[in-house]
């Protein structure tokens, strides 16, 4: 049985967002879902400056937890860039 989903402190965005690259239409892309608390651990540690362990706290959860959503968060974003996908970033928590 999975371990129950642990609510995260995130920012709430005003509806869902998304990037892709200009002269292509949406429906021609692959879509790659980047989820609101992958985004949240990119912000924190990336834009805002923060290391680790105080994104942690304020996203209240683990340091591991962070380092994994930053992993996966950064492969997507990444991965977005270099093969002309478009992004969608989550506005809800996922699993909610």
């Amino acid at each position: 049985m999975p371990r129950r989903y642990k609510q995260r402190n995130c920012r709430k965005l005003d509806g869902r967002r998304n990037f892709k690259p200009s002269g292509i239409p949406s429906r021609e892309l692959e879509k790659v879902e980047l989820d609101l608390d992958e985004f949240e651990a990119v912000r924190l540690c990336d834009y805002d400056g923060m290391n680790q362990i105080e994104a942690a706290e304020a996203m209240a959860v683990s340091r591991a937890t962070v380092q994994r959503l930053l992993t996966t968060g950064r492969k997507k974003i990444v991965d977005v860039l270099l093969n002309k996908k478009e992004l969608l970033i989550s506005h809800e928590h996922p699993k909610e």
